[in-house]
């Protein structure tokens, strides 16, 4: 199929709510070195696309400026220095912008094949969790068999990611989630125990489940208003991983001695400004490591709900009312 030269993607013409998005019309781009052109299928959606449109989360200077960090598709075009891949190959990947659109560029270090037996949505769903829980989780915070670990936000796209997989890889799980069915859907994808923290405090939670031990990792999405209870919820020699700053990023007198004196170690990374190189080895990992899970069945994405392209808007209204489990997505 000849490409277009033109193709439709979600225009951002000014910051604000979900509805100052509309489907605009511009080039489609041209791989460079190292790069292949995507004719994307389908788009995940995720917080800091919120962010971006709500001007609080501006991309890298060399990033596209539409917005999407993922998607799946069929490879449409290759760019110089490009070996592994064909035009026509089912791929998804984790996209520097430009993923609400119907053609999309990809470093060829942050392109996965569908995993066998998914579809184009389900593929979607995949590479901004897998990058995030992988590089974050295994990589940075060193989780391994038999240790134990606390996820907030259980019932996020990344909170069902990192309960299956950390499941999966041996470890005893524990989560947050903010109401009643969600704390089931996590028990169910593999928690040992979901705590609402609505109507519990999930440090004194976790230290009756673990008998005062403490879990060895807590992966954080929320930051400063769980700083201390969070460092309380650790064992000795354990590690705070923090992924999002959702309640704050400043940590007002917070008491640092506990870090000490349970020789903790406390960790942060954002995906975005990683350099391709990084970028390149969390995918190497992911594609030994997990895609065995993901082909296996004993990890899956789990999908919310799926709107058409030109229905965004409702996408980012229900993304911005915390009420799904697991994943938006669209279909192009």
């Amino acid at each position: 199929m000849p490409l277009p030269t033109n193709m439709r993607f979600v225009d951002l013409p000014s910051f604000g709510g979900p509805e100052v998005m509309r489907i605009g019309t511009g080039h489609v781009p041209v791989p460079g070195e190292g790069q292949v052109l995507v004719r994307v299928q389908a788009i995940g959606i995720n917080r800091p696309d919120v962010a971006q449109r709500q001007g609080t989360y501006p991309p890298p200077k060399d990033a596209s400026p539409i917005l999407g960090l993922e998607l799946s598709g069929e490879v449409a075009a290759i760019g110089p220095g490009v070996s592994g891949y064909s035009v026509g190959d089912k791929v998804c990947g984790l996209a520097n912008g430009g993923a609400y659109a119907e053609f999309c560029l990809l470093p060829i270090g942050q392109v996965l094949p569908f995993p066998k037996g998914y579809d184009a949505v389900q593929a979607a769903a995949l590479p901004e969790a897998l990058f995030t829980v992988w590089a974050n989780l295994f990589q940075m915070a060193g989780l391994t068999e038999g240790e134990s670990v606390l996820i907030h936000g259980g019932s996020s796209g990344i909170g069902t990611t990192a309960i299956q997989l950390a499941r999966a890889f041996g470890a005893e799980v524990y989560a947050t989630a903010g109401s009643a069915d969600k704390c089931k859907a996590c028990e169910k994808l593999g928690a040992k125990r979901a705590i609402n923290y609505k109507s519990e405090d999930f440090a004194e939670v976790i230290r009756a489940q673990t008998g005062g031990h403490g879990v060895d990792v807590v992966l954080d999405m929320v930051g400063a208003a769980y700083f201390e209870k969070n460092i309380a919820s650790l064992a000795r020699d354990g590690c705070l991983s923090i992924i999002a700053l959702l309640g704050g990023a400043v940590a007002d007198r917070a008491n640092l001695a506990p870090i000490m004196a349970k020789r903790l170690t406390v960790t942060g990374s954002t995906m975005r400004p990683r350099t391709l190189e990084e970028k390149r080895a969390i995918r190497d990992d992911l594609l030994s490591q997990v895609f065995p899970l993901l082909e296996a069945g004993k990890a899956a994405p789990v999908i919310h709900r799926t709107f058409a392209f030109e229905d965004v808007v409702e996408a980012h209204k229900l993304m911005e009312t915390s009420s799904h489990i697991g994943k938006i997505t669209l279909t192009v």
